[in-house]
C-alpha cells in the first residue's frame, strides 16, 4: 500500500456531511412551484376482471388536475427484453393485492384520497394462485396467458456427467429446502417528482438505474428519449428494491404529462411492500455427491421460485441460481433444472445477493450434512474442493483472481475453529458458510453494443477535476470511489475532485448500480479517463522540462522527472499549459465493457453468471440455542471477504457489516407474510429486521487477492458476503442442538420442531 496516497486508504464518505447534517436532498424533500400530489388507487383482489372503471365523480373533486387508468398508460414494458408484461396499471386484469388500478394528481393530499374513494371499478373476482407449486399444476386458468403452467420461464442445463459423477461418490445426500420471501426494507420509501415544462419531462427519482428509467420512460410514454432527462437525488437505501423501473414513477410522469403540472408521488411504507421486488420464497432441492475423501463429484438442484405476477428479474433471479453453483468450488458434473412461477402476489425481483442467497443455503448445509457423514471437518472439505485462479468452470465461467482459501484460513484461526467445532457444550454450537458473487454482469441486459460504464472528466483553470458519471450512488460509496480513483491517478487530494452522478443531461451512459459492477466497471472507465488526462498534463509538462512524457512522473500535485526529481513543476502550473495545448478544454473519457472471454458461453441461458471477477468469502459464526425455548443468540461471526484491493477499506467493511445483518435478518426472522395474497406486516415494526441490539460481535478480515483487471485491483465487496451469513448460522444451530434446519426464518418454533423429530417426539406437544 506504500505506493499508493490515496487508494487503500480509510477514506470518508464524499457524500457524507449532507447525508449527516440534514443538508443533502433525497427525492421527498424536492419541492416544486404548483407541485400536485399523486396517489394511486390499487386492488383489494388478487385476481379479478376489470369490467369497467368510472372516474367522473373523481375527477369532479376540487383540486383534481389529472386522473389516469391503465387505457391511459397501456404500453408493456419490463427490466428484461424477454419479460416485458407489465403495464404501469392494471389493463382488464388485476394480479395481486395492490396492483395499481388507476392513479390521481391533485393539489392536496386529503383531495387525491378523495378522488381515490370516488373511483369505482366494478370487479369480477377470478380464483388465485399463493404457492408456486400448486401454481404450476394449473393446466386451465392461467395468470399470464401465453405461459403455459403458470412457468414464465425454466431452465434445464447440464454440464459434465452427473450421473456418471453420482455413480463415482462415496455418499449422496439430496435434501429439501424452503426459504420464506423477505423483502428490502430500505429506510427511505420509492418516491419521484416529475415535471413537463417545455417540451421536456424531468424526473427525480430514488432510482438505482437512471438509465432503464430513462429508456422505459421513453417507451411507454411515447416521447423521444431526448426529450425526458432523469436526476437521481441522495437513496436512503436500495438492496436491489430500486434497481428497475417501477410504476410510481412512471404514473407521476404520466400525470405531470396529464396536468400540465409538476407531481410527486412517495409510496406509504405498506405501498412499499406492494411494490415488493425482493427475494422470492423458493423451493429448492439439492442433490450433491462425495468421494470419501470429500471431493464434490456431482451437484443437481432444483428449484422453484414463486415469482408473483410478472416477470421483473426473474430470468436472471433462477439462472442465477443454477449457473453460480460453479465458480466458488472445483465441481466438474452440474445439472440444475430452475423454474420462475407466477403466483398472485406483488412480484419478486432483485434483492442484494441476487439468485444466489437461497441456493447456497442449500448447498452449504448439504455440504455439511456430507462433511458429517464421511466424519471430515468441513472446513477442510471445503479446501479440499477450491478452484484455482485463472481457470473456467465446467459451465465456462472464467474465473481470475481467486482468494478463496484464504478467507477460509482466515476464519478457521481467528474463531478458533479446531477448538470448538463439534466440542462446545449442548447448546452452544460453531458453523461455517462459504459464498461468491460476480463483478458485474458480463453480458448487458439491454442487447446493445455499447459500453457497460462512461466517464468523463474536465480539468478547470483553477485545477479542480469533475468527474461525470452516470453511476447511482446509493449509499455504497461508489462516489467516493471514482473520486479516490481520479485522486490516485493524478497525485491529487480529493478535495481537489468533484463528481456530478446521475442526471442523464450532464453524464454519461452508465448502467446503473446493481449485481456489484460500478466498482469493477465505472471504476475502471475512470481510471481510463484520469490516466487520458495524465497523459495530456505528462506532455504538456515535458515541453516545459525538455523530456519525453514517459520520463516524468505526476505525483503529490506536481510532474517531475523521474531521474531528476529537481526538475518540476507544479501540477498547477502544468494545467495552464495542458489547457493550452489541448485547444482550451482539457477533458479525458473513460468506458469500460468486460472482454469478450468473461461474458461466457454460447448456449440459452449464458449470459448469466459470467463477470469479469469474482469476490469471496468465508464465515464461521458461534451461536447460543435455549435448548428449553429454541431462542438463538448469535454470539460472534468471523467473516474474511477477498475483494480485490480493497480501494477504501472502510467501505469494505461496511459493506461486509452490512452484508451479515441482512443475512442475519433472513436466517433468523424476516419473513413477508401473506393471508390470500394481502400483505399481513407491510410496516417496518411488524417486519422485523435486525437492529443495533440483535447485532453480534463481528470480525471481519479483509482478503486482497488484488484482480488483474481491476482498477487498482479490486473487484466487489458489497453482495458476495451475504450468502455465507445464513448456512453458517444453521450449521452452527446443528454443532449445538444435533438438528438440521431446513425452512427459513428458523424461529424457535422451528428449532423445538426439528429437536423433538430428532428425539422421535410427536410435534407439537
Amino acid at each position: 500500500m506504500s505506493d499508493y496516497t490515496v487508494i487503500g486508504k480509510r477514506t470518508a464518505m464524499v457524500d457524507g456531511p449532507g447525508k449527516v447534517t440534514g443538508l443533502g436532498k433525497y427525492t421527498d424533500d424536492l419541492v416544486l412551484p404548483g407541485m400536485l400530489v399523486g396517489k394511486i388507487l390499487r386492488s383489494p383482489h388478487p385476481h379479478a376482471r376489470i369490467l369497467r372503471i368510472e372516474t367522473e365523480q373523481a375527477r369532479a373533486v376540487p383540486g383534481v388536475k389529472a386522473v389516469l387508468t391503465g387505457q391511459d398508460v397501456s404500453t408493456q414494458y419490463g427490466i428484461l427484453p424477454v419479460g416485458r408484461d407489465e403495464t404501469v396499471l392494471a389493463v382488464g386484469r388485476v394480479r395481486y393485492v395492490g396492483e395499481g388500478v388507476a392513479a390521481v394528481a391533485a393539489t392536496s393530499e386529503k383531495a387525491a384520497f378523495e378522488a381515490l374513494q370516488r373511483i369505482q371499478v366494478y370487479y369480477e373476482p377470478l380464483p388465485a394462485f399463493f404457492d408456486a407449486r400448486a401454481s404450476m399444476q394449473s393446466q386451465d386458468l392461467l395468470i399470464q396467458e401465453d405461459c403455459p403452467r403458470n412457468v414464465k420461464k425454466e431452465y434445464h442445463h447440464h454440464f459434465g456427467n452427473v450421473d456418471e459423477g453420482f455413480a463415482r461418490a462415496h455418499v449422496i445426500r439430496q435434501e429439501h429446502f424452503y426459504c420464506a420471501q423477505v423483502t428490502h426494507a430500505a429506510m427511505e420509501p420509492h418516491s419521484t417528482l416529475a415535471k413537463f415544462e417545455d417540451g421536456r419531462l424531468t424526473v427525480w427519482s430514488s432510482t438505482q438505474t437512471p438509465h432503464y428509467l430513462h429508456r422505459t420512460l421513453s417507451s411507454v410514454l411515447k416521447l423521444p428519449m431526448s426529450q425526458i432527462r432523469v436526476i437521481k437525488p441522495l437513496v436512503g437505501g436500495a438492496f436491489g428494491g430500486k434497481d428497475e423501473p417501477l410504476p410510481p414513477e412512471i404514473i407521476a410522469a404520466g400525470l405531470a404529462l396529464h396536468a400540465g403540472q409538476p407531481v410527486k408521488i412517495t409510496c406509504s411504507r405498506e405501498e412499499v411492500f406492494y411494490l415488493h421486488r425482493g427475494r422470492p420464497a423458493t423451493h429448492i432441492d439439492m442433490k450433491i455427491g462425495v468421494t470419501q475423501d470429500g471431493k464434490i463429484t456431482a451437484v443437481e438442484q432444483t428449484a422453484i421460485q414463486d415469482g408473483g405476477a410478472f416477470c421483473s428479474y426473474g430470468v436472471v433471479t433462477i439462472l442465477y441460481s443454477g449457473a453460480l453453483l460453479a465458480a466458488l468450488y472445483d465441481i466438474e458434473n452440474i445439472k440444475y433444472d430452475v423454474y420462475r412461477v407466477l403466483t398472485n402476489k406483488p412480484p419478486s425481483g432483485a434483492m442484494r445477493g441476487h439468485g444466489t442467497v437461497n441456493t447456497r443455503y442449500a448447498f452449504e448445509t448439504v455440504l455439511e450434512m456430507l462433511a458429517e457423514e464421511i466424519g471430515m471437518d468441513p472446513a477442510e472439505m471445503r479446501l479440499r474442493n477450491t478452484l484455482r485462479p485463472n481457470t473456467r468452470t465446467v459451465n465456462d465461467l472464467r474465473v481470475t483472481s481467486y482468494g478463496f482459501p484464504e478467507c477460509i484460513r482466515k476464519v478457521v484461526e481467528a474463531s478458533g475453529w479446531k477448538g470448538k467445532w463439534g466440542k462446545l457444550p449442548r447448546g452452544r454450537g460453531i458453523g461455517i458458510g462459504a459464498s461468491h458473487y460476480v463483478s458485474g454482469a458480463g453480458n448487458s441486459i439491454i442487447r446493445a453494443d455499447l459500453p457497460h460504464s462512461t466517464v468523463i472528466l474536465k480539468v478547470d483553470m483553477d485545477g479542480g477535476v469533475t468527474i461525470f458519471s452516470g453511476t447511482s450512488e446509493i449509499g455504497q460509496g461508489s462516489d467516493t470511489m471514482l473520486v479516490q480513483i481520479v485522486a490516485e491517478t493524478l497525485g491529487l487530494p480529493i478535495e481537489k475532485i468533484r463528481i456530478v452522478s446521475a442526471d442523464s443531461d450532464l453524464t454519461p451512459v452508465d448502467l446503473g448500480s446493481y449485481s456489484s459492477r460500478v466498482t469493477f466497471m465505472a471504476g475502471n472507465a475512470a481510471l481510463r479517463a484520469a490516466q487520458e488526462v495524465k497523459a495530456q498534463l505528462l506532455k504538456a509538462a515535458a515541453n516545459e522540462l525538455k523530456a519525453q512524457p514517459d520520463q516524468l512522473e505526476l505525483k503529490d500535485e506536481a510532474i517531475f522527472v523521474k531521474d531528476d526529481p529537481s526538475r518540476n513543476i507544479s501540477y498547477q502550473g502544468a494545467v495552464p499549459l495542458a489547457l493550452a495545448l489541448s485547444g482550451g478544454t482539457l477533458i479525458g473519457k473513460g468506458s469500460y465493457a468486460p472482454p469478450p472471454e468473461a461474458r461466457g458461453g454460447k448456449f440459452k441461458g449464458a449470459g448469466v453468471g459470467p463477470s469479469p471477477a469474482y469476490s469471496y468469502s468465508a464465515q464461521v459464526a458461534e451461536v447460543s440455542v435455549d435448548m428449553e425455548t429454541g431462542q438463538v443468540k448469535v454470539e460472534d461471526i468471523w467473516v474474511a471477504h477477498d475483494c480485490g484491493r480493497a480501494l477504501n477499506p472502510l467501505t469494505v467493511e461496511g459493506q461486509i457489516e452490512g452484508s451479515v445483518s441482512m443475512g442475519l435478518g433472513q436466517v433468523l426472522q424476516e419473513e413477508t407474510l401473506l393471508k390470500n395474497g394481502l400483505v399481513m406486516n407491510p410496516g417496518l415494526l411488524e417486519y422485523k429486521t435486525p437492529g443495533s441490539l440483535d447485532s453480534p460481535r463481528i470480525h471481519s478480515f479483509i482478503v486482497e487477492s488484488v484482480d488483474p483487471e481491476g482498477p487498482f485491483g479490486a473487484k466487489e465487496c458489497g453482495e458476495g458476503s451475504l450468502g455465507a451469513v445464513i448456512p453458517a448460522v444453521t450449521n452452527a444451530i446443528h454443532d449445538a442442538t444435533g438438528a438440521w434446519i431446513r425452512e427459513l426464518p428458523v424461529t424457535p418454533e422451528k428449532i423445538l420442531k426439528a429437536l423433538a423429530e430428532k428425539e422421535g417426539r410427536r410435534w407439537p406437544r
